[in-house]
């Protein structure tokens, strides 16, 4: 339990050093938007690429439960993201913002080593199979949302091809196949770049919450709402339909934490690169990282 309160700890305080190096002038503006851009076509893909290339070979028969559970959950969470906010969100534009929000965890970035904390480094593997689904949604999905707060869905096939769906495609690959050597002059790279992630997401989310005044910092109603559902209400029904279903333990309880997750910082990287309003996003991820630190170790304790 301290060592999961301690992790969240420190991530927050990496969001703390975004905001500090901003007021500094040293984040902000164009610099911002480059390092959304490069976390999201180079390092994340590294990271999600790096996540398989682990000494060890986990249980072969996880494998399929795994990637049927992630997309079943995530199936289900884009019904939930969809309907839920046309209850508590009056503005149309704004819906799929709280859409993105209920359905998107912070799994690649917080997650990982969440998820190593409780039931340790092997476990991280398990997490990256979870976290197929999460990618290929993120990037489908995920920007219909935040684009399509106009009404009109935009999709482009070519964000089945971007830089981190074709690391899944890869990163499966390597399990399918059972690639369990990779050479080190490749792993290495790709582990080192992909740690650029967590730092660099968090820092942008400090330096855009520099932005907002300080009297919106808080959020509305609204946000502590849709900050319920994501941390609480949400992971506790995937975890008693998921034990309902007869889903593997193991798999059923990583699941759940990681659908338990802040929300996903690609919100705000997302926000920036299509030119849309980062603020309530950046709301929305500030308050959930911060009452995560206290929800993560309540979801363990009351389910585990």
């Amino acid at each position: 339990m301290d060592n999961i309160v301690t992790q969240m700890i420190i991530l927050l305080l990496l969001v703390v050093a975004g905001f500090v190096s901003n007021k500094c002038g040293l984040t902000g503006g164009d610099f911002d938007r480059r390092l959304s851009n490069f976390i999201i076509n180079v390092s994340c893909p590294s990271l999600i690429l790096s996540s398989v290339m682990g000494d060890t070979v986990p249980d072969s028969r996880l494998i399929v439960p795994l990637l049927v559970t992630g997309f079943l959950t995530y199936l289900a969470l884009f019904g939930v993201a969809w309907l839920l906010p046309r209850y508590f969100v009056r503005e149309t534009y704004m819906r799929g913002m709280y859409s993105f929000m209920l359905m998107f965890g912070n799994v690649g970035f917080i997650g990982y080593p969440v998820v190593a904390s409780i039931f340790g480094h092997q476990a991280v593997f398990y997490a990256s199979l979870l976290n197929v689904p999460n990618t290929l949604f993120i990037f489908v999905v995920g920007t219909v949302f935040v684009l399509g707060g106009d009404g009109k869905l935009r999709f482009s096939p070519r964000t089945l091809y971007c830089p981190a769906m074709v690391a899944s495609y890869l990163s499966i690959a390597i399990v399918v196949f059972g690639w369990e050597q990779v050479p080190r002059v490749a792993a290495e790279p790709l582990r080192l770049l992909g740690g650029i992630t967590v730092p660099g997401a968090l820092l942008v989310i400090g330096s855009s919450m520099a932005h907002i005044g300080r009297h919106h910092v808080l959020g509305s109603p609204r946000t502590y709402v849709m900050a319920a559902l994501r941390l609480l209400a949400i992971p506790v029904a995937v975890y008693m339909l998921s034990r309902a279903a007869g889903v593997d333990e193991t798999v059923n309880r990583i699941n759940t934490v990681l659908i338990g997750m802040p929300v996903a910082s690609y919100g705000t990287m997302f926000c920036l690169k299509y030119g849309r309003d980062e603020g309530e996003m950046v709301r929305g991820t500030l308050i959930t990282t911060i009452l995560s630190v206290v929800t993560i170790p309540l979801l363990t304790y009351i389910l585990f």
